[in-house]
């Protein structure tokens, strides 16, 4: 995850750019598709996160240029916050994520496959959780790489997992696939959603292999249906 902070006009060159400079061999990979995942519905899940119990000792911005509005609240077996979603393209070059097509491109991500290989944004849903700081220690409430997240919006439910970690504070970030599967604008430079996005991180969830998105999303669908019977 990166601070953006680039001017619209650097962000606009940038997407003009990577039109023009993507390899012809370039090739992306199939994303999920754009469907409500598992049988929990986002509705019955959003109707447990309608409070917030605070358990960061202070709150995150969604952007650098915003204000610290956003907490991180706790529940029965899960944390949650409500943000905005930027999109991260991090990790393995593809078509879709590489330094022509994103300005603040990295090649590695926090956490990595199980054959030691960064993991692959452009195919694989994951979500950025923010690095730790005195706002908040995430593994301290039992989230670590690989933990299962389910990510709403617009009615739709997105079984991701974490994948990398940001700056300290800002939250709010998920991978290409993730927002492209929830039918979120994925370009890494234009793209994103400004709010509406709820993501809910199952406490001392693993999925293994990390880059398997069909573990994420059976073990996503039994963990949701835990957190409807336990809140």
């Amino acid at each position: 995850m990166r601070s953006r902070t680039l001017t619209l006009a650097a962000v606009a060159g940038a997407a003009l750019l990577a039109t023009a400079a993507l390899p012809a061999s370039a090739s992306g990979s199939v994303t999920p598709r754009s469907a409500q995942e598992g049988s929990v519905s986002a509705a019955d899940l959003l109707a447990k996160v309608t409070s917030c119990s605070q358990i960061s000792n202070g709150k995150y911005k969604t952007d650098d240029e915003t204000s610290a509005t956003i907490p991180v609240c706790g529940k029965n077996g899960a944390v949650f916050w409500k943000a905005d979603m930027d999109i991260d393209c991090d990790g393995q070059v593809t078509g879709k994520c590489n330094g022509n097509a994103d300005p603040w491109f990295q090649n590695d991500t926090a956490f990595h496959q199980s054959d030691g290989k960064p993991l692959r944004a452009e195919s694989l849903p994951y979500v950025v959780v923010p690095s730790t700081s005195s706002i908040w220690k995430y593994t301290s409430y039992g989230i670590k790489g690989g933990g299962v997240v389910a990510v709403i919006y617009n009615n739709k439910v997105e079984y991701a997992m974490v994948g990398d970690t940001g700056p300290t504070k800002i939250i709010g970030e998920a991978s290409y696939a993730t927002a492209k599967a929830l039918g979120i604008d994925p370009d890494p430079a234009t793209g994103g959603a400004d709010s509406g996005v709820t993501y809910i991180l199952f406490k001392n969830s693993q999925v293994s292999p990390i880059e398997s998105h069909s573990a994420a999303v059976s073990l996503g669908d039994s963990l949701a249906k835990q957190f409807l019977q336990n809140n």
